[in-house]
């Protein structure tokens, strides 16, 4: 590889980083070349990006980025997630696929060495827990089903009520005419 084609990867990888949400670095030693096209297809599925650089040529591209603070984490055989629209969607999609190596008995193949989340420094055990968080959709859904939930007990309160008065008029009337 010549100096220009690096030069052109530190620079398109710099602007990845710069627009990611979220970056996850991986160690992919033992992997076959099956599984991680698979792996790659998984996280094509929710617009995440799966990238295998030089470490020394990542470094560069991390500098002037949220993504500087993995410099130290960028050593042996390393893999990076990129996701740009929801920063939970590719710590959802990798422990997904830790899961799945788990249950494969190849945990050793694969393992999480640490991420940033909209600039934050997170650990392993951070993308576990950051990844069994409720989606976004989700949330907002629960949040709706919250406000909607006092209208719609006030309506029924307000029915039973009128319903009440009608069963209540009813048995009046019928008492008066018998």
């Amino acid at each position: 590889m010549n100096k220009e084609q690096k030069q052109e990867i530190v620079k398109e990888l710099h602007d990845k980083f710069g627009s990611a949400k979220a970056a996850i670095l991986t160690d992919f030693k033992g992997l076959t070349v099956a599984e991680v096209t698979e792996f790659r297809s998984e996280l094509r599925k929710a617009n995440i990006e799966y990238k295998v650089v030089k470490n020394t040529l990542a470094k560069l591209a991390a500098s002037g980025t949220s993504a500087e603070k993995l410099g130290s984490h960028l050593n042996g055989p390393t893999g990076i997630v990129l996701g740009y629209e929801d920063p939970v969607a590719p710590a959802k999609a990798v422990m997904e696929f830790l899961k799945k190596m788990e249950l494969a008995k190849k945990q050793d193949k694969f393992s999480v060495k640490v991420g940033i989340i909209e600039g934050s420094l997170a650990s392993a055990d951070q993308l576990k827990a950051i990844a069994s968080l409720p989606s976004r959709v989700e949330l907002l859904s629960n949040m709706a089903a919250g406000f909607q939930a006092p209208a719609s007990k006030m309506a029924r309160l307000l029915s039973a009520t009128v319903a009440r008065m009608g069963y209540a008029l009813t048995a009046l009337k019928d008492k008066k005419t018998a």
